[in-house]
């Protein structure tokens, strides 16, 4: 009776004993931004319903946004659950954003072969002022600093990677009491845990990790989609391309599928620059540069507003994400901005101007191309007649007195079937 009630007692345990064996992992993988934050929090709560030993994100970023990283070491330093950031794989590299969120972790370890450090806020193109350079210098240092001393790290080593921007090996930020742990590879780094007590919300937990399952958990394809679109560099050609759509469909109207095309880029655009720091005077600037374009085209200046358009463009591009907000991860590349201006004023220039061009011609074909031809007098026009034009014959009617038959004449214009024509 008594070894029927033990087997009871551990079929019941067993659920829990098989739950607490589970480590949820998910990768970080490019620039922080807000869908890299929900992300993670999403994963901080699979871990909480999964009632895993603790979540493990595998990290590497050049940097990112402040303002997301800030949300991600918030939901880090409260999580319910352990979280582990790992630096992998080799290579990896924990740059800006990616030593803020390193340092919140319960446990921050690495893998051979990889850094971590660069962390000072940096201006995008061009340098800030003085002042607002150092308020973000010390607002940032300060933020690092109060991370390490929650997690009992390195400080001072956090400081200086924020105001002079040092970068360390993953031996020498163990040997720095930068990280806790140099793990090869997951399997590793699970052993490794094993045993290590943690504090998580003031509660005092033992990692039980040698045996556990890992449990992958993957961004779904809306996450991706919206984290591929988060590149400042493809926000920015999505809203070029938008506008190109949307001009094409004004100046062919019925083509239909520029139209749709520029619809879609310029909501993807809109949706990609509401989850960056966009300044919005350099959007002013960028939208003013294409009216000048347009205004080149149908306006002589003499390359007056050609050259404004460019001036304006380049400027906006440069301006489009503050610099207060970002890391030097998140930026709009000079390679980019430079092609797409100068492929956008030759866009302007001469493909839509040869365009605007060709509208203007004069007609060539049916009735309205008569007008301003050259043809001959079939019979004296007094002031009616008959006369050839481009091997036709046609009514006409002089406008200038009398035609002899033979004498060349000029189309003036066309009413009905009878042409009015005028001596050459």
């Amino acid at each position: 009776m008594k070894r029927i009630t033990i087997y009871f007692a551990f079929l019941l345990s067993l659920p829990s004993l098989l739950s607490a064996q589970t480590v949820v992992s998910l990768k970080i993988e490019g620039t922080i931004n807000p869908v890299a934050s929900a992300y993670i929090r999403r994963g901080i709560e699979e871990a909480r319903k999964e009632k895993a030993e603790c979540l493990i994100i595998h990290l590497n970023t050049p940097g990112g946004l402040l303002k997301s990283t800030r949300v991600i070491v918030s939901d880090i330093l409260d999580s319910p659950v352990p979280v582990v950031v790992y630096v992998s794989p080799g290579g990896a590299h924990a740059g800006s954003a990616g030593v803020f969120i390193t340092l919140a972790a319960h446990i921050a370890a690495m893998a051979p072969g990889t850094n971590i450090g660069a962390a000072h806020p940096v201006s995008m193109q061009g340098q800030q002022d003085s002042i607002m350079s150092g308020k973000a210098t010390n607002d940032a240092a300060a933020f690092v600093r109060t991370i390490a001393e929650n997690r009992h790290r390195n400080g001072e080593w956090a400081e200086e990677a924020v105001r002079k921007s040092v970068s360390v090996t993953a031996t020498e930020a163990l040997k720095l009491h930068v990280i806790d742990l140099i793990a090869e590879n997951t399997e590793e780094l699970l052993h490794q845990m094993n045993g290590k007590k943690l504090v998580v919300r003031s509660d005092t937990l033992t990692l039980q990790t040698k045996n556990a399952r890992l449990l992958p958990f993957e961004m779904s394809l809306t996450e991706k989609l919206l984290d591929l679109i988060s590149d400042p560099n493809v926000a920015y050609i999505l809203l070029l391309l938008g506008m190109y759509g949307m001009l094409f469909e004004l100046y062919s109207p019925g083509a239909i599928f520029p139209g749709i095309v520029g619809v879609i880029c310029l909501i993807l655009a809109f949706y990609a620059m509401h989850t960056l720091p966009v300044n919005y005077a350099g959007l002013a600037l960028i939208i003013f540069g294409i009216i000048l374009f347009l205004l080149e085209i149908k306006i002589t200046s003499h390359g007056l507003l050609a050259i404004g358009g460019v001036i304006s463009l380049l400027l906006g591009s440069l301006m489009l994400i503050r610099t207060d907000s970002v890391f030097n991860a998140v930026r709009i590349s000079w390679s980019v901005i430079i092609s797409s201006v100068g492929i956008t004023a030759l866009f302007f220039l001469f493909v839509v101007g040869l365009g605007l061009r060709a509208q203007r011609l004069k007609p060539v074909t049916g009735i309205e191309g008569l007008i301003g031809e050259i043809g001959e007098a079939f019979e004296i026009l007094d002031p009616s007649g008959r006369i050839q034009v481009h091997g036709e014959t046609w009514n006409a009617e002089s406008v200038s007195g009398k035609i002899g038959a033979g004498e060349r004449v000029r189309v003036r214009e066309v009413n009905n079937l009878s042409l009015r024509v005028e001596r050459v």
